[in-house]
């Protein structure tokens, strides 16, 4: 490998959401992240429906759905 090319690899500070927190390593000093691994679906298993501009309520205005 070439010497003074590559970027500084260092301990980073990962910030999610939901408010968990954790380290890992990475080129940027700090992260934030939308959705973590405490608060994704897959890993929890509850459905949690993540509301964009109000996208599930205009799709249920337009179909007529009430909430579950």
């Amino acid at each position: 490998m070439k010497a003074e090319i590559h970027p500084t690899y260092a301990t980073a500070q990962v910030k999610c959401a939901c408010g968990n927190t954790f380290q890992t390593r990475s080129t940027f000093a700090e992260l934030s992240l939308d959705i973590c691994s405490q608060c994704h679906p897959f890993y929890t298993g509850k459905q949690k429906l993540i509301d964009t501009a109000g996208r599930v309520e205009r799709f249920r205005q337009k179909y007529n759905k009430t909430s579950a």
